[in-house]
């Protein structure tokens, strides 16, 4: 169940708030509402991006298997012609 909270605004982002609410034909809650949860996604799907990157570099740390980028782009170079491979064998 949805609980009420508060957010101090100041008088100037309010207004904008309001005039866009106003143009959208849509309350100003539900404008403010709506803005917050794009920005919570788009920094759960950064945050998300960021943890892969740290879980990738551990496990190079772990074991040294990689890829160059060349041996990478090559790979991607035959997936966008539309050759269906399998991706390179890691190495150290």
């Amino acid at each position: 169940m949805p609980t009420a909270t508060s957010i101090k605004l100041d008088d100037e982002l309010k207004e904008r708030i309001r005039q866009l609410a106003e143009a959208r034909r849509r309350s100003a809650h539900w404008i403010m509402r709506e803005a917050i949860e794009q920005y919570v996604e788009k920094e759960e799907r950064r945050e998300a991006f960021h943890q892969d990157g740290q879980r990738a570099w551990e496990g190079y740390r772990q074991d040294g298997l990689h890829l160059t980028s060349e041996e990478a782009d090559a790979w991607l170079a035959k997936l966008e012609a539309g050759e269906d491979v399998d991706p390179p064998a890691c190495h150290t």
